[in-house]
């Protein structure tokens, strides 16, 4: 059976017997994505911005919900106090306790699925539904091109040295290269790229120019939950494809010994083993790539 009919049967089976179907969700009087949009913004709230991206809701329709909710005392959408420009969610006492009963009323459904299965047959499930669930929200990632001074960018970037500190055999000095990538990764001669799922990066790398028909690529990084998701081919194809528009016809990049992930992922992309072509410290592997033309 194609991939594409599992999936579908699936969606089919899960969404009727989890009340997805059903006008009133869990039977609180609500539509399932009304809903939803409570049960994300937590007791605590959220923005919504991040709302928006982690739902992967288009913004009117996001404002219709939210209108509904406030409409039935649900919430309150006001501005951040740290930043006017920023809207906030934030859940009446009415809404924590529907929150609760959503909580409670998802909980029992659950466990309901379930009861009639045996030990062995919900290990099996429990595993399955815990892999699918990874792959399809790896699946839907999203890449963008952002500053590379943006908070985003540099708290990604902090997290992939703090991690090659960890791995190096000698450990990791930044040095300079914070500051240099400022004026590296930048047009028109470079990119900075992040790829989000659910809303919060979860890959990242760059561009940059090493000759005028040569880029190179720099700080690649996957979250180490989103290990295994197939996100780090697909940054660098994404980062293959930046290089390509912006003009270079071939792409080089370097990494160290202890990354034998990478090293993997390298050559099953079609890199080519290349002389040393910086004074990096820390590289001792070496590679390049020509780049197919644009079709």
């Amino acid at each position: 059976m194609a991939e594409t009919e599992v999936l579908r049967r699936f969606n089919r089976s899960w969404s009727q017997r989890v009340g997805l179907l059903e006008e009133s969700y869990l039977g609180q009087g609500r539509s399932l994505g009304a809903s939803r949009l409570l049960f994300e913004a937590g007791r605590d709230g959220a923005g919504v911005l991040e709302l928006r991206r982690r739902m992967g809701l288009d913004s009117g329709y996001l404002s219709r919900l939210l209108r509904g909710l406030e409409a039935d005392g649900l919430v309150d959408v006001r501005p951040d106090p740290d930043d006017r420009r920023r809207r906030l969610v934030v859940p009446t006492a009415k809404g924590r306790r529907a929150i609760d009963r959503l909580e409670d009323r998802s909980q029992a459904r659950a466990a309901a699925l379930i009861e009639p299965l045996g030990a062995s047959q919900r290990h099996r499930l429990t595993e399955a539904l815990a892999t699918a669930e990874r792959l399809i929200r790896a699946s839907t990632c999203e890449f963008e091109v952002v500053d590379v001074a943006s908070h985003e960018a540099v708290h990604a970037v902090r997290r992939y040295f703090a991690e090659i500190d960890e791995r190096f055999r000698e450990g990791f000095d930044p040095g300079v290269a914070a500051a240099t990538d400022l004026d590296a990764m930048t047009p028109p001669d470079g990119a900075f790229l992040v790829g989000r799922v659910d809303g919060v990066a979860a890959v990242c790398g760059g561009v940059q120019r090493h000759s005028r028909k040569v880029g190179e690529i720099k700080r690649m990084w996957v979250d180490r939950a989103w290990r295994g998701c197939g996100l780090g081919g697909r940054m660098l194809a994404v980062l293959e494809a930046e290089a390509r528009d912006l003009g270079y016809r071939e792409v080089y990049l370097d990494t160290n010994g202890a990354l034998t992930e990478a090293i993997a992922m390298y050559d099953a992309a079609g890199y080519r083993r290349i002389d040393r072509y910086n004074d990096n410290p820390y590289a001792e592997a070496w590679f390049a790539k020509r780049l197919s033309r644009r079709r």
